[in-house]
């Protein structure tokens, strides 16, 4: 008989703490870096031009170009554009497209976790609230997203213009990063302020997990998405939980590690963000990048001694 792996349960304060005695201190944070590198990197893409002249993506998040040459329009304003009843350019049509292919390959809410200048600020907002030792707070409904969703190409369609970005914060957040529009008064900081206070002490995770409609339609895109992350040693999993405590939707989790030898072990939800944050945190090495079709699993292995963890106890 298989012995099964010894339990070992880690805190919401501390995820890391068992990755770090087993893997180092980079190897449990790479993935997390390595988003904070693609987010800079984005931005450097669009401040090339206001910093050194050369202006390798113009524009913002919502409509912009490479060069000048290729399009990219954000699938949001390009259906709240139809919804407005205007001819469409056939830039928007082809940057629409591009965006699609882009994030039906590597993952739908991969810009929530890559590229959105918010997911920081709201990331450092989950990290407050339990620093402070906050607990509960307003439940909301996930569906929430949807229904501002539905809203904001209503609201279009009616006033016969882009509504939603007249208050995106994603975009007018980006839009002062970029053109250096950034006083305390500006709506995109008032705004942002909201967003991260709002997560602190009103509802956990409550913006981009509840209700950004960004986030809605790119996972709409991630339903069909190539690249996925698969809990393929999920016989390793010893439920320390340090994979459900940094996850920013959890609830995607519980069908790949929990599902029987029938069941693919690769997260197949459009809300994974593909941050890769539980393949970090994870001691046993339960969770990897692979594509959509990958159903490979690997044999319960033999129970092993945990990792140390009392020199690791501050890690995140």
């Amino acid at each position: 008989m298989t012995a099964q792996p010894i339990r070992t349960v880690v805190g919401k304060d501390a995820p890391a703490v068992l990755a770090v005695a087993a893997k180092g201190r980079l190897a449990a944070h790479k993935w997390l870096i390595l988003r904070r590198l693609s987010q800079l990197a984005a931005l450097g893409l669009f401040l090339s031009g206001p910093l050194v002249g050369v202006w390798v993506m113009k524009g913002t998040l919502a409509s912009s170009s490479l060069f000048g040459v290729v399009p990219f329009t954000d699938p949001l304003v390009f259906v709240q554009s139809l919804a407005t009843g205007h001819g469409l350019a056939a830039t928007a049509w082809i940057g629409a497209a591009l965006l699609v292919a882009l994030y039906a390959l590597v993952g739908g809410r991969a810009f929530c976790s890559w590229v959105c200048p918010v997911n920081v600020l709201t990331d450092a907002a989950h990290r407050a609230r339990i620093r402070l030792g906050l607990k509960g707070g307003v439940a909301i409904s996930r569906n929430a997203r949807w229904w501002v969703l539905a809203a904001a190409v209503a609201v279009s369609a009616v006033t016969g213009v882009i509504a939603w970005e007249a208050v995106n914060p994603v975009t007018l957040l980006h839009r002062e990063l970029v053109f250096g529009i950034v006083f305390a008064g500006s709506l995109a900081w008032t705004l942002v302020l909201g967003i991260v206070l709002f997560d602190i002490f009103v509802a956990n995770r409550g913006w981009c997990g509840h209700l950004c409609p960004m986030g809605a339609a790119y996972g709409l895109i991630g339903r069909l998405s190539l690249t996925r992350v698969s809990a393929r040693n999920r016989a390793a999993c010893d439920q320390c939980l340090a994979c459900y405590h940094v996850c920013p939707e959890p609830q995607v989790l519980t069908p790949a590690l929990k599902g029987g030898a029938t069941d693919t072990p690769v997260i197949t939800d459009g809300e994974c963000t593909n941050c890769g944050r539980c393949i970090d945190v994870c001691h046993r090495h339960v969770f990897a990048f692979t594509h959509r079709f990958d159903r490979s699993t690997a044999a319960a292995p033999a129970a092993a001694p945990e990792p140390s963890a009392h020199a690791s106890q501050g890690s995140v």
